[in-house]
């Protein structure tokens, strides 16, 4: 089963990721910097396996850069608070 198939997969993938970052010593800004990456990546080259994915994917497709970054941002304050 692929991370992406279920939300809650996806959100603890992602918090243990930011666990593992902060723990290595990376900055906040450069966490989200990464979570923007990774959001222009999965836009691209992936396709949404649930309605939650939908519903980010088309936020992120209607939103500018500093929008897509906010919305990065979010998902990483996200799952910090999970």
């Amino acid at each position: 089963m692929s991370v992406l198939s279920n939300f809650g997969s996806f959100k603890q993938f992602l918090s243990e990721r930011v666990d593992q970052a902060k723990t290595m010593g990376m900055t906040e800004e450069t966490i989200a910097n990464l979570a923007y990456e990774i959001g222009s990546f999965l836009d691209e080259k992936v396709d949404p396996k649930n309605e939650q994915e939908r519903v980010l994917k088309e936020l992120w497709d209607a939103g500018d850069e500093s929008e897509k970054k906010t919305i990065a941002n979010l998902m990483v304050k996200l799952v910090g608070h999970s």
